[in-house]
């Protein structure tokens, strides 16, 4: 009986002659050296395609159905961003969702001065707060006020606070001493000589009796002498202080500053206490709304014309020191006593009632054209007025004005 052939002869054979045989890949090797030269064996086809093996088709369609899985994200989202940015206040009331009224957070970095005035009660700086662009809404600020104990006090001067500010944040750095701007100063238009020497006091850190001392003596820095005081030639503007300066010499930079704006504008030197004294009226009519300074001013300039008496109540709460409000009683509007009272007294008062910016001062040179006699405002939180030709109009208005009083939401502003 011949030999049996070994695994390695059977295995040469098939090398040499290209023979197929097939090989179990799992079973073991017959000896070490099979083990050793054993080749290994390619992974079978299928394991191949599911790794993506070229010309499989499986891949671009996994990629295809991604891409548009993307696309219908990318559509609603898109569709949802629209929707929201379009109809915010429909989704909310769909859901309930209530309209958030306060920021939050110490501010968005951006820091603005925010100017308190003398006589500003709580409403009157949640106002401004607002305008500034410091606290989301009137409300929130205004309600913070009502729950807090001790209330609030606020001091006149210049405040550095940030934009976007929680209502709390604000009020907190309104009542840190080390919030208020001491470098430079700002006095709004319409500000009365008292509010301007408050506030320049605050930033200086010179008493308020020393400004209302020299002040005294109005003809001292170049105002007509017979004017009643100096109110109406301290230029509202923001002012870098010197701190060499004294009382006089702060007083003085206002005039100056006034009289330069009035030469700039053409206003002749012998007109000049004319001129402030109507654009001082008008400044303080106006209220918030700049774009009714030239029609405040046509109104006045129509009842000057016909002979018509002013009838400002700004002019007879000045002559009377009230300023904590827009209305006027009979007997205040009827005591001809009062030189400041236009109801019982024609023409114009006997001089400024507060210092006019650039703005009114123009108004009261070229007043808007227009057929009005008469206007109210009706909204007294942003200052919404009606100007009305016949007093069948006005008192339409004036109907408007009591209504909206009548509201208790609007009742701080009624007073």
């Amino acid at each position: 009986m011949a030999d049996e052939p070994s695994w390695d002869d059977i295995f040469k054979d098939h090398s040499s002659t290209g023979a197929r045989r097939t090989i179990d890949p799992t079973a073991p090797p017959r000896s070490r050296r099979a083990l050793r030269e054993q080749p290994a064996q390619p992974e079978p086809r299928q394991r191949r395609e599911k790794r993506g093996h070229e010309g499989d088709p499986r891949p671009k369609r996994r990629w295809a159905g991604f891409v548009a899985f993307l696309v219908i994200v990318g559509l609603f989202g898109g569709a949802a961003t629209y929707g929201w940015l379009n109809y915010e206040p429909q989704i909310r009331e769909l859901f309930g969702w209530e309209l958030p009224n306060d920021y939050e957070g110490s501010g968005n970095g951006e820091e603005v001065v925010v100017v308190i005035e003398s006589g500003h009660i709580g409403s009157d700086v949640a106002q401004t707060l607002v305008d500034e662009g410091v606290t989301l809404s009137y409300e929130a600020f205004y309600d913070l006020l009502l729950v807090t104990e001790p209330a609030p006090e606020f001091q006149p001067g210049n405040y550095a606070l940030q934009k976007e500010m929680s209502a709390q944040a604000a009020l907190d750095r309104l009542q840190d001493p080390a919030s208020r701007v001491t470098s430079s100063v700002t006095i709004p238009e319409g500000t009365t000589a008292n509010g301007t020497f408050e506030l320049l006091s605050a930033a200086s850190g010179i008493p308020v009796e020393e400004f209302t001392t020299v002040a005294g003596d109005h003809a001292s820095f170049g105002v007509p002498a017979d004017a009643p005081n100096i109110d109406g030639w301290l230029f509202p503007a923001t002012y870098e202080l010197d701190p060499s300066l004294d009382a006089r010499a702060l007083i003085q930079m206002l005039v100056d500053t006034m009289k330069q704006r009035l030469d700039e504008l053409g206003v002749p030197e012998g007109d000049r206490q004319r001129v402030l004294t109507f654009a001082a009226i008008v400044q303080r009519e106006a209220g918030p709304n700049p774009d009714d300074l030239g029609k405040i001013a046509r109104v006045f300039q129509n009842r000057l014309d016909a002979g018509w008496n002013l009838e400002s109540d700004a002019t007879v709460a000045y002559g009377t020191g009230n300023f904590s409000s827009v209305f006027t009683t009979d007997a205040e509007r009827a005591d001809a006593s009062n030189p400041y009272n236009t109801y019982a007294n024609p023409g114009l008062p006997v001089g400024p009632i507060g210092n006019p910016g650039v703005a009114a001062i123009q108004a009261a040179l070229a007043p808007a054209e227009g057929p009005w006699f008469f206007f109210v405002t009706v909204d007294l939180r942003d200052g919404t007025t009606v100007f009305s030709a016949t007093i069948e109009e006005h008192e339409a208005g004036v109907a408007r004005l009591q209504a909206w009083c009548a509201d208790e939401a609007n009742a701080e502003f009624c007073g």
